[in-house]
C-alpha cells in the first residue's frame, strides 16, 4: 500500500496535522469506527445471559473476538483469552489475583526499570501486602538490559520477573524468550507487557514462553476501552477472581459460591462486548494489511526519523545509537528548552507529540533527564510527516530567543 492508499482507511487524517503519539494510542481505521456502531445497531443484547437470539448472536460476537486474539497471538487455547479495559487493568489482575495470593514475605519480584508505571505499582502494592521485595533490574546508558543482568538479580527468591517487550520511552526490545528461559530455571514466572509490541510485530505466547502478556485494544487500531489478559491456563486456573459479580459464578447459595469457567471467572459484570467486536475488527485490520508490511514499514520511517532528528544542533536522543533499536519511538531532549514547550510550539504548528515523564519516572530518573519529549510512529505515518516534524523542531531554539 502507498501513503494515499493507507491514510484513506483512517477518516481523522485530513491533511491538517501531524500525528506522532501512537504510543499513547493509535488513530482507528473506518472498519474499527464502523465495527462499534454495527455492534449496537445490530447485536445490542447483553451476552452470555439470554436465550433470545439476539443475546445469543451478542454472545457469539463476543466469543468469535476471542478466538481472533488467541489466534493473533498463537494461545493455546481462548480460555487463556480475558478480555479487560486495557493493559494496566491485566497487569493489575495479576498482581491481585496470583501475586497477593501466592507470594509471602521473603519472596522477590524482579521488575525492569524500563517499565511503565502499570507494570510497577502493581508489583509494588503487592510488595507490601505480602511482605515480598521488589528487585529493580537496570538497564545500561542506551537502554539494553542483558541475559546476564536478569541473571544477577535472580535468585532461589524470586517468584516474579515483570519486564516490557518494547519500552514506551526509549522503543528498546527485550529478550523476551531467553528472559522468560531465566525466570523459569529459577522457578518465577514472567510477566510481559506488551503494549508497545503486539501492534508493532508478531508475538507468539507460546514460542516466547511468558506466563501472563498483557495489551491494550486502542494502541493497535482497536477500540478504547478494551485490552487482554493472556495467562497460561494452570495458571489461571490457579487463581481466584480479581472482580466479584455477575457471570463470573457457576452457583451461588447462602455458604457456597463456585466460579464459572475461564475465562469468564475473571470477567465480571456486564462485558465491553463492543469494544471486542471492534478489536477484532482491529485484528482482521492488521491481517489484511500484513503484519511483515507493517514491521517493514515501521522500521524504514524508524530510520529515516533517526536521521533527521540525529542532524538537528542541540538535539539529543535518548536510548541507543542503534536506529534499529527504537521501534518507532523517539524520546530527545532540546538543550535549553523544557520538553513542555518543545510540544506547545510543536502543536502550534500542527505537529502532536508527547512531553512529560511518559509514566515511566524511574527510568527517567536512572537516565538523568525528567521529563523528555517523545515522538512516536505506526505504519500509517509516512516521511513527509517526519519532514514537519524535523522543520518544527529545527524552529524551537530560536523562538525561544537561542541565536542557533
Amino acid at each position: 500500500m502507498n501513503d494515499n492508499e493507507i491514510l484513506k482507511e483512517f477518516p481523522i487524517f485530513d491533511g491538517s496535522f501531524t500525528y506522532l503519539d501512537s504510543a499513547a494510542t493509535s488513530q482507528k481505521p473506518e472498519c474499527v469506527i464502523n465495527a462499534e456502531k454495527e455492534f449496537y445497531e445490530k447485536y445490542n443484547a447483553n451476552p452470555l445471559r439470554g436465550l433470545y437470539r439476539l443475546s445469543v448472536e451478542a454472545t457469539e460476537k463476543y466469543e468469535d473476538a476471542r478466538e481472533a486474539v488467541r489466534g493473533f497471538i498463537n494461545a493455546g487455547s481462548t480460555k487463556e483469552i480475558i478480555f479487560t479495559r486495557n493493559a494496566s487493568e491485566s497487569l493489575n489482575l495479576v498482581a491481585y489475583s496470583y501475586a497477593e495470593n501466592f507470594l509471602k514475605a521473603g519472596d522477590e519480584i524482579v521488575v525492569s526499570i524500563l517499565e511503565h508505571h502499570s507494570n510497577f505499582l502493581p508489583w509494588k502494592n503487592a510488595a507490601k501486602k505480602t511482605g515480598a521485595k521488589v528487585v529493580f533490574l537496570d538497564c545500561d546508558s542506551e537502554g539494553g538490559i542483558s541475559t546476564e543482568a536478569l541473571e544477577s538479580v535472580m535468585s532461589e527468591k524470586t517468584k516474579i520477573v515483570a519486564v516490557t517487550m518494547v519500552s514506551n520511552v526509549i522503543g528498546r526490545k527485550n529478550d523476551i524468550k531467553a528472559f522468560a528461559g531465566i525466570a523459569h530455571k529459577y522457578g518465577a514466572v514472567i510477566v510481559a507487557d506488551g503494549a508497545q509490541s503486539v501492534p508493532h510485530m508478531k508475538v507468539d505466547v507460546r514460542e516466547l514462553d511468558v506466563d501472563f502478556l498483557a495489551f491494550s485494544g486502542h494502541k493497535m487500531y482497536g477500540p478504547m476501552g478494551i485490552g487482554v489478559l493472556y495467562g497460561k491456563e494452570a495458571l489461571l486456573e490457579s487463581m481466584p477472581p480479581f472482580l466479584y459479580g455477575g457471570e463470573m459464578i457457576e452457583t451461588v447459595t447462602r455458604d457456597r459460591t463456585t466460579f464459572a469457567e475461564l475465562p469468564h471467572k475473571f470477567e465480571a459484570g456486564t462485558v465491553n462486548a463492543a469494544g471486542a467486536y471492534g478489536l477484532h475488527k482491529a485484528i482482521d485490520f492488521i491481517n489484511r494489511i500484513g503484519m511483515e508490511n507493517i514491521e517493514k514499514r515501521e522500521r524504514e520511517l524508524t530510520a529515516y526519523a533517526y536521521e533527521k532528528l540525529s542532524a538537528i544542533p542541540h538535539l539529543s536522543i535518548l536510548g541507543s545509537k542503534d536506529a534499529m533499536d527504537h521501534h518507532g519511538i523517539l524520546t530527545f531532549l532540546i538543550e535549553g528548552v523544557h520538553p513542555h514547550d518543545v510540544s506547545a510550539i510543536l502543536s502550534e504548528k500542527n505537529v502532536f507529540v508527547r512531553a512529560g515523564n511518559h509514566c515511566a519516572q524511574p527510568l527517567l530518573k536512572h537516565l538523568g533527564s525528567p521529563s523528555t519529549t517523545r515522538a512516536s510512529l505506526a505504519f500509517y505515518n509516512t516521511k513527509d510527516d517526519i519532514d514537519r516534524l524535523a522543520s518544527a523542531l529545527s524552529s524551537v531554539r530560536p523562538l525561544m530567543g537561542y541565536d542557533d
